[in-house]
C-alpha cells in the first residue's frame, strides 16, 4: 500500500501547540522557565542577613562573644607576625649568605678584656704606667706591662686560629680618661706594635666592642658583637685576661651564659708581683658578689656599672643579636632558663 500525500479537502494530523495553551482563548503562551537559585544573589543575601539578624535578636551574648573571640584571634595572630618580621627584619636571624656580614666564615671568638685606658698622645711609651689611666688599686711597677701582655697572647691565640675573630672589649669607662674606650687603646696599641709580626693575619681579624662595663658584659657583649660581625654565634670562646679571674670567667660567667663547658677556653697572664696578693683578694670579693648576682644587675654590682658610664653611653645590644633578647633583659639569682641558641 502507498503513501500519497493528503488532499486538499482532506484532514490533517494534529499537533499539539507548544507551551502553554489557552483552551478558552485558543491562545498559545510559551512556558515559563524554572527559576534558577544560584542566580537569585539578593534573595539569598537577605535571607541570610535575616538569619543572622533572627540569630543575633535571640542570642545576643553569644553573638558578641564569638565576635570578641575572632576579634581576639585576629590580633594574636597580627602580633606574632609583626614580632617575627621585626627580627628578621633587625637580625636577619641565622642568615649566613656571603656579603651580608663582614666575617661570614668566621667560628671562634678570642676576646681580650680590657683594664685600662691608653692616655699617651704616643704610642711610643705603651710599657709606661703614666700612660695609662689608672686606679689606686692599679698603681705598681709593671702594672703597664701586663695590659701589653694580654693584647699580644690575644693576637697570638687568634694568629693560630684562622677561623678565629679577635674582639678587644671595654668601654669608655674613666671620666678623667675623656671618651676613649679601653677597646680602641687596646686595638691602637696591637697596631703600634705590628700585630707582634702576624700583621697580616690578624689585623683584618682584630676589632673591638666598646660599651662593656665589667667582665661578665665583656663576655656578653662580646658574643652578641660576634654575632652582629658573623651571622652566627661562636663555636668557640677564648677569654684572655688576669689568672687570678679564670674562675670568675670560666665558671661564672659562663654559665651564666648557659654556654657550653667544651667550647669555652681560658688563657690566663700573671699580675705584677706587687699587685698579686691584692688583686687575689680582691678577686675573691668580686667572684662572690657575682655568685649572688649572676648577672650583675643588683646591689653593688650594679652601682659599679653606672660608676663605669660617665659619659652615658647607649647600649645598643641586644639589637644586633635578637635571639639573646630574653637573656639581656634577664636579672636573677638563678641562671637564665630560656633558649639560647648554643644550647639548641
Amino acid at each position: 500500500m502507498s503513501s500519497q500525500g493528503f488532499a486538499p479537502g482532506s484532514p490533517r494530523s494534529f499537533r499539539y501547540p507548544r507551551g502553554d495553551f489557552d483552551l478558552e482563548s485558543g491562545i498559545s503562551r510559551k512556558g515559563r522557565k524554572p527559576k534558577n537559585p544560584h542566580l537569585d544573589a539578593p534573595g539569598l543575601l537577605n535571607s541570610t542577613l535575616m538569619k543572622i539578624r533572627y540569630f543575633y535578636e535571640a542570642h545576643p551574648v553569644a553573638v558578641a562573644l564569638i565576635l570578641l573571640s575572632f576579634g581576639l584571634s585576629v590580633l594574636i595572630l597580627l602580633s606574632v607576625y609583626e614580632t617575627r618580621f621585626r627580627t628578621m627584619r633587625s637580625g636577619n636571624a641565622w642568615s649566613n649568605e656571603v656579603g651580608e656580614y663582614p666575617f661570614p666564615n668566621l667560628r671562634n671568638l678570642v676576646m681580650v678584656a680590657g683594664h685600662s685606658v691608653y692616655t699617651s698622645a704616643s704610642c711610643g711609651k705603651i710599657d709606661r704606667e703614666d700612660s695609662w689611666f689608672l686606679e689606686p688599686y692599679q698603681r705598681h711597677p709593671g702594672q703597664a706591662a701586663t695590659f701589653l701582655a694580654h693584647i699580644k697572647e690575644g693576637v697570638e691565640i687568634t694568629a693560630r686560629d684562622e677561623n678565629a675573630l679577635l674582639l678587644f672589649s671595654g668601654g669608655e669607662t674613666r671620666r678623667d680618661a675623656g671618651p676613649r674606650s679601653e677597646a680602641q687603646s687596646y686595638w691602637a696599641i696591637a697596631e703600634s706594635k705590628g700585630w707582634f709580626g702576624n700583621d697580616e693575619s690578624v689585623r683584618s681579624r682584630a676589632l673591638t666592642e666598646e660599651h662593656a662595663r665589667d667582665s661578665f658584659e665583656n663576655l656578653l657583649f662580646s658574643v652578641c658583637r660576634f654575632r652582629e660581625l658573623t651571622g652566627r654565634y661562636p663555636q668557640n670562646i677564648t677569654v684572655v685576661s688576669y689568672d687570678f679571674k679564670e674562675e670568675r670567667f670560666a665558671q661564672l660567667h659562663r654559665s651564666a651564659l648557659g654556654f657550653p663547658e667544651g667550647r669555652f677556653f681560658f688563657s690566663g697572664t700573671p699580675a705584677t708581683p706587687a699587685a698579686r696578693e691584692a688583686a687575689v683578694k680582691g678577686e675573691a670579693s668580686v667572684r662572690s658578689q657575682f655568685m649572688e648576682d649572676p648577672y650583675g644587675c643588683l646591689g653593688s654590682l650594679h652601682v659599679k656599672r653606672l660608676k663605669r658610664d660617665p659619659f652615658h653611653r647607649t647600649i645598643p645590644y641586644p639589637d644586633g643579636c635578637p635571639e639573646l633578647k630574653g637573656l639581656f633583659s634577664y636579672c636573677g639569682p638563678v641562671p637564665y632558663s630560656g633558649h639560647l641558641p648554643w644550647t639548641q
